[in-house]
């Protein structure tokens, strides 16, 4: 019997790359011989976070179109020709079954290449606006999984299927873990605590309205976990020194997000779809802040869908610094509330995403 073989392509941010690497997971557990080869973007966090996580990955010099005039954009027309040469030559020597995109630069030339070969290609589309290039993707896309209802307005109706975004399998049960959490980030179990997520990348507005809310916090007793994502760290942990007593620390970056969240009362966060399906498989009352330079404004309409249906609450970015910190004491210090948006947020919750998108990989393969 021949070896299954599937390329998977998505990065640029954890948003993408996570829901890449929990899919390949479960194809793994489901044909442990399978052979999984990931194509990301030269320069871009999915060159160390997929390695970290056992997977070979080939780099492409493909980047994606500045918004302000720059002359990296004058060199792109250049890129996007290499990156379609190379993944040409991926896909050739590679062969294989099917190829995966969840987003990201380097999703395009690789799919697009797949197709033109007439290999079996699913999307994995996170967000509840979809991106142009998975909207010019899904016309050659034999499967499309999405993460909300009300897709068909961008895709073939025929081709969609609701699936929830992939998630770390380690956040599925952290109720347990709260006691290890709290001795891991050296937290009171008596005192409220929030923990801010800005991303992998960071937050600029939400990091600043952090800074400058620590003694609102260390006044209220309220514990702090913090990333800052790298470009802040340094600054965080000047405004942050003297406060240790009060437990409030920040990191640049935290790998056991599963005990970060199982320690959280409140969580601070960006709206990208990752974090927006985390936040619902582990029930936390959250205050989303979307990235207003998000791609067609994306993560607005993502915080939207939850807003909705009172499942979380709305700061935008450009408030962030006059209501963040006020919002955050006040649902604290707000049981019901905290209560209504955990029971709402957790009706929106998909368990089994990556499973139930390998098992449409697997089909796609003719390996049932």
């Amino acid at each position: 019997m021949k070896q299954l073989k599937i390329i998977l392509s998505g990065g640029g941010t954890g948003g993408h790359i996570f829901p890449a690497v929990a899919i390949a997971n479960e194809i793994k557990k489901l044909v442990p011989e399978a052979d999984i080869l990931f194509v990301g973007a030269l320069g871009k966090m999915e060159m160390e976070k997929v390695p970290a996580a056992g997977y070979k990955i080939i780099g492409v010099p493909i980047a994606g179109l500045q918004r302000k005039l720059s002359l990296s954009n004058f060199k792109l027309p250049f890129l996007i020709i290499r990156s379609l040469w190379q993944t040409r030559k991926i896909i050739k020597d590679f062969k294989p079954d099917v190829v995966v995109g969840t987003g990201g630069f380097a999703s395009a030339p690789v799919l697009r290449a797949a197709t033109s070969k007439k290999i079996p290609a699913l999307l994995q589309e996170q967000n509840s606006y979809a991106g142009i290039t998975n909207k010019l993707l899904s016309k050659k896309a034999s499967k499309i999984c999405v993460a909300y209802e009300g897709m068909e307005k961008f895709f073939p109706k025929e081709k969609i299927l609701v699936t929830g975004n992939p998630v770390r399998q380690d956040i599925q049960n952290i109720a347990a873990k709260r006691d290890e959490a709290l001795r891991v980030f050296n937290l009171n179990p008596n005192k409220k605590t929030i923990l801010v997520i800005g991303g992998s990348l960071g937050a600029k507005a939400v990091n600043e309205a952090i800074g400058e809310g620590i003694k609102t916090f260390a006044h209220n007793d309220i514990q702090l976990v913090w990333q800052t994502g790298k470009i802040y760290f340094e600054k965080a942990k000047q405004q942050t020194a003297g406060f240790e007593n009060k437990n409030i620390s920040a990191v640049d970056f935290i790998s056991r997000m599963d005990l970060a969240y199982a320690a959280a009362d409140v969580v601070i966060s960006r709206a990208g779809a990752g974090a927006i399906s985390e936040l619902c498989i582990v029930q936390k009352p959250c205050i989303l802040v979307p990235l207003p330079t998000a791609a067609e404004d994306h993560q607005t309409k993502n915080a939207m869908a939850l807003v909705n249906k009172n499942a979380a609450l709305l700061v935008r970015d450009t408030e962030a610094q006059h209501t963040l910190i006020s919002t955050a004491v006040d649902l604290l210090n707000d049981n019901e509330k905290q209560k209504t948006l955990s029971t709402n947020i957790s009706k929106m919750a998909f368990h089994n995403s990556a499973n139930i998108i390998a098992k449409e990989v697997l089909k796609l393969a003719g390996w049932e």
